[in-house]
């Protein structure tokens, strides 16, 4: 057993006992797993699920695969940290997205945990496209297929990110005009989507603007949320992937605003 909190020798323990174990034990290392608390606190894995994601939704931990989290205080996530959080949600998202794309296509993909994962399903697919991306996770996915043909830009590298950031970036992006791009975001609300790292929302704001059709891929654990830098309107957004619908204010605006709305399956 994985060094930290005991609870072998305790009494089976109420809901918000656990919960409070939980969080006890994220303090002590950074990540716990679903199958080993099931088993420290006799319970089902699915009971210990649907506690993390009661605390997660609380803001209290991160939801990873597999498990959870510790939150980073005062620090954005890393690349990392976010692409092992909700990643069945990502991949059907990266999926559907992966089919929008048209063979012979010209395209704009950022850096995020999302969009690599609709790199992958776009390798798999052997769609013929050529790709800009700021992104070394999606330029490497999108390597694994001899149909693509991926334009790394220049820019200053952010260790934390595998991505390129910076003025060199943006004048390399509003050189070239493409069919369609697809970004992720921090956050999704009525007021359009934001970034929580501003260096993000400028190259994201430069796709969109050199862009034919621009897609948002988001999880639905973004709705709702505002970031610290807008990256546009809703209205400059041609749809939305998401993996299941959004409440009925914003779906309101989106509606209002000629979003289509796709949910994966």
């Amino acid at each position: 057993m994985a060094a930290g909190v005991d609870l072998d020798a305790r009494p089976k323990l109420r809901k918000h006992e656990r919960r409070k174990h939980i969080l006890l034990e994220l303090r002590l290392r950074p990540h716990v797993r679903i199958s080993e608390l099931a088993e420290r606190f006799r319970v089902s894995t699915e009971t210990v699920r649907r506690d993390l994601e009661k605390l997660s939704a609380d803001g209290l931990l991160d939801r990873a695969h597999g498990g959870a989290s510790a939150l980073v205080s005062g620090h954005y996530p890393s690349f990392d940290q976010r692409a092992v959080s909700r990643m069945a949600e990502r991949e059907q998202i990266g999926r559907t997205a992966a089919d929008l794309v048209q063979a012979g296509e010209t395209l704009m993909i950022d850096s995020g945990s999302t969009t690599v994962q609709m790199a992958r399903f776009l390798a798999f697919n052997g769609t013929p496209c050529t790709v800009l991306t700021n992104s070394f996770p999606v330029a490497m996915a999108l390597g694994q297929s001899d149909a693509a043909k991926v334009i790394l830009c220049p820019g200053d590298y952010l260790p934390s990110e595998s991505a390129v950031v910076g003025t060199d970036t943006i004048e390399f992006l509003e050189r070239h005009t493409v069919d369609r791009c697809l970004i992720g975001a921090s956050g999704l609300s009525e007021d359009g989507p934001s970034e929580a790292v501003r260096g993000f929302a400028a190259i994201k704001r430069a796709m969109v603007r050199r862009s034919g059709v621009a897609h948002l891929l988001a999880d639905s654990q973004k709705f709702g949320r505002k970031g610290l830098a807008r990256i546009g309107n809703l209205s400059d957004i041609t749809s939305i992937v998401c993996d299941r619908p959004p409440d009925e204010g914003l779906a309101k605006s989106l509606r209002h605003s000629n979003v289509e709305v796709l949910v994966a399956q």
